[in-house]
């Protein structure tokens, strides 16, 4: 198993997400099980393109002090929504020959579902905790609504096993 953890970025971690201190809290949990237990953590980060304040370089690209890489953690950098649009991840988790996922991060509704989808098509096994991704409301859904819709309705029985945070500690233990 590795715990991938996506765009928990500067410029992403505010308040306004939902569930925001539980996410933080909820993902440190995670990382230090995974660390304590010998389960890689690889990180991502969304690149959005020079200039837009969110790129290699910029503050707000850099991870979040609370949930930052040790040294010797691998870090990707992509920019499409799903983490399997950066070639050199994808071989790198093609040749750990893990099948297992748990992912964690920023946002549910894009780059968490197009990962949690991405890696469903290419064969490994999803874990998605609760409480572990989050999002910002929309026109159209809160973003407890929006977490609770994607936990509840779109991935379990089809793209991830949606579990509790004390399942995916459990797992995590091994």
């Amino acid at each position: 198993m590795k715990l991938i953890v996506i765009d928990m970025q500067k410029a992403l971690m505010d308040d306004e997400l939902y569930n925001y201190s539980g996410l933080v809290e909820n993902i440190v949990k995670l990382i230090a099980a995974a660390r304590e237990n010998r389960v890689e953590v690889v990180y991502v980060q969304h690149d959005a393109g020079p200039g837009t304040g969110f790129s290699v370089g910029d503050e707000a690209f850099e991870i979040a002090d609370e949930v930052a890489p040790r040294e010797g953690e691998k870090a990707f950098v992509k920019r499409i929504n799903s983490c399997f649009g950066n070639p050199d991840f994808t071989a790198y988790l093609a040749g750990s020959k893990e099948d297992t996922l748990m992912i964690v991060g920023l946002q549910t509704n894009f780059c968490i579902d197009a990962t949690v989808k991405s890696a469903f098509e290419r064969g490994y096994h999803v874990i998605v905790p609760e409480g572990t991704n989050s999002t910002f409301d929309n026109p159209y859904m809160t973003g407890e609504t929006t977490c609770a819709y994607y936990f509840n309705e779109v991935w379990p029985d089809l793209f991830a096993e949606c579990v509790s945070l004390e399942e995916a500690m459990a797992l995590l233990k091994g």
